[in-house]
């Protein structure tokens, strides 16, 4: 065991780097920061680092003054990667998205890697937490270390650590949340958990780092499995004439054998969606067909298609047709009570609604302008929800069930109201969805 470099996270002068300054990076900075370490945070967008650097804070749940506070404890931010060599760990928390194959993209990984790799130094700790497939820190990261000259567990300590950020959600923070550690020796692992022990309440160490990788997809896969589930249930509720909410109610009553989830639109945000397929992509190297995971994957990612089918019933019924129908989608954001936008289904629905001719707009106290995408693009601004508007449109669809909106009022003047989240379960005019 290095004590030198254990005496300088013990006593909080160990300069922690974290690279990727976004829902994760940020709440870890925070976090570290607060404790009293000293933070460098690294970012290849420099708006957002000046922002960083100002004390602004580029997500909604995260306030200013937080990100003011830390920069008034000495924390910085910079898209100048040679400064990695000042760092005694560093953290990755870089996106690992799908390419357009649905297939693992590991591109933003192998960037910072490759930015830092020439910054490298003797007895430094390197932890990645993005999701990826197991075996990727043994396999992507590890032959950087070795091509830089040092030895993981003896003068290099390469560790694992999922993230399990939650954006939006009040019940946890970052350091009550228990942190999973794989080490890619026992050394490495030992070290691993000394920086993760000094800023995180409680530690779950595992024997690898691919153990490490795998608990993050067994996480997503076991939502995602369920998930998909309730959904299927809900269409055959649905075609049953029956309320899948009041079945999940009753059955939730059950104090053992049963976890409630809920159906909606599809799934978003930066894990579900995704997360599957890195398992699927890594199980066909073994010849591996993961037939129940990608029958879930499946079903949630035909709801949008489900959602805008009985959109067109409903104006069907009313004796419109969609194209040309006037259409509010209600919350863009993935989740209730976000600003985060990532894989969002709601952003599926209005594709679809547009492909069929329908004027859409939408409205979302938490994204007043419809952000740049990568693959998604409208030119929209949020609608302020009077009744006025609402009874503008030809029919509402709630999407995503913010707290802020008005459902009363929405359901008072709104002409067709199709819910996919159960706001409007006792309201005439709705369309379960």
């Amino acid at each position: 065991m290095n004590t030198k470099l254990r005496d300088k996270i013990q006593s909080k002068k160990a300069v922690i780097g974290i690279l990727g300054l976004g829902y994760v990076g940020i709440p870890l900075a925070l976090r570290v920061s607060d404790v009293g370490f000293p933070v460098i945070g690294f970012d290849i967008m420099e708006e957002r680092v000046e922002g960083l650097n100002a004390g602004k804070s580029p997500i909604k749940h995260i306030p200013s003054t937080a990100i003011a506070d830390i920069c008034a404890a000495g924390f910085k931010a910079t898209t100048d990667f040679s400064q990695a060599n000042e760092c005694d760990a560093l953290i990755i928390c870089v996106p690992t998205p799908l390419d357009k194959s649905r297939e693992p993209d590991l591109s933003y990984v192998v960037a910072t890697m490759k930015a830092i790799a020439p910054h490298m130094r003797a007895e430094q700790i390197l932890s990645l937490e993005s999701t990826t497939w197991p075996g990727t820190t043994k396999e992507v990261l590890l032959p950087y270390v070795e091509k830089a000259g040092f030895t993981a567990g003896e003068n290099y300590y390469l560790v694992y650590s999922p993230e399990r950020e939650d954006p939006g959600n009040a019940n946890f923070t970052t350091h009550t949340i228990p942190k999973v550690v794989g080490g890619h020796t026992a050394q490495c692992l030992e070290h691993g958990s000394d920086l993760y022990g000094s800023f995180i309440d409680q530690i779950v160490p595992v024997s690898s780092t691919g153990a490490a990788e795998l608990v993050k997809l067994l996480e997503n896969i076991h939502r995602s499995v369920n998930i998909g589930l309730v959904n299927e249930m809900k269409v055959v509720a649905d075609a049953m004439g029956l309320d899948i909410f009041e079945v999940i109610d009753a059955a939730k009553t059950k104090p053992f054998g049963f976890a409630a989830y809920y159906p909606g639109p599809g799934i978003g945000g930066h894990c579900i969606p995704i997360d599957p397929f890195y398992l699927t992509w890594k199980a066909r190297e073994y010849g591996l067909h993961t037939r129940f995971i990608e029958l879930a994957g499946e079903i949630n990612a035909s709801m949008p298609q489900y959602v805008v089918d009985k959109i067109v019933r409903a104006l069907n019924k009313d004796g419109k047709s969609l194209s040309g129908a006037k259409v509010l989608a209600l919350g863009i954001a993935y989740k209730r009570d976000v600003d985060d936008m990532r894989e969002s289904p709601s952003v599926f629905v209005m594709e679809r609604l547009r492909e069929w001719g329908a004027d859409v707009q939408y409205s979302d106290p938490h994204v007043p302008v419809f952000p740049q995408m990568r693959e998604h693009s409208f030119d929209l601004t949020s609608v302020e929800l009077t009744p006025q508007s609402v009874a503008s449109f030809d029919a509402v669809i709630l999407l995503t069930d913010h707290s802020d909106f008005d459902y009363k009022m929405i359901a008072d003047n709104a002409d067709i109201l199709v819910d996919t989240r159960g706001k409007f379960r006792d309201v005439d005019n709705s369309v379960r969805a």
